[in-house]
């Protein structure tokens, strides 16, 4: 009823895939025909990429900007734009934050601007947050507005700034651009 196939030789027994004789190497079969677990074009798959990582040694005083992941366990005097933002326990960021994902687990001194928006019962967060969904855990310090938006990122690519037509009342934390 079942007959053992023979040890497949040469270099596809290398990779450890065999084919039946007969087959062509060009010809697809069941197993060639799956689609690739790298994405062919650039695009937001972010879930395969490396996080870059910010010790908690590390300080930058500047804009960090990323089109995968960032975790962050060191400081952050700037900006931050990302695919998915984690902060962690120690962490501090002073500036604005925009990824699609972002999960504070540290303290954040500005707006938040993210699809999916999770402060841990350890965060501390002062500023508004715009949103998709958020999640607020218990224990976790917010002091703000929290906004749901069905683009809450559409406002970060004007940089964040006032418009002109409104006076800016000196407040760092409020901002007409999603208004």
């Amino acid at each position: 009823m079942f007959t053992k196939k023979p040890e497949p030789s040469g270099p596809m027994a290398k990779l450890g895939g065999e084919r039946p004789s007969g087959v062509s190497e060009s010809k697809s079969s069941p197993f060639t025909d799956r689609p690739s677990p790298q994405p062919k074009a650039p695009g937001p798959a972010m879930g395969k990429m490396v996080p870059s990582i910010i010790g908690e040694d590390l300080s930058i005083q500047g804009n960090v900007s990323s089109k995968g992941e960032i975790q962050v366990d060191g400081q952050i005097q700037g900006d931050v734009h990302c695919g998915s933002l984690l902060l962690g326990d120690k962490a501090q960021i002073n500036g604005s934050v925009v990824a699609e994902d972002v999960v504070v687990r540290g303290k954040v001194m500005g707006s938040i601007r993210g699809l999916r928006v999770t402060l841990q019962s350890q965060s501390h967060v002062e500023g508004d947050i715009y949103h998709q969904s958020l999640a607020i855990e218990q224990g976790a310090y917010f002091e703000g507005k929290s906004r749901r938006s069905d683009n809450p990122m559409e406002g970060a690519s004007s940089g964040a700034k006032p418009s002109s037509a409104a006076p800016t009342s000196g407040n760092p934390f409020s901002s007409n651009a999603a208004e």
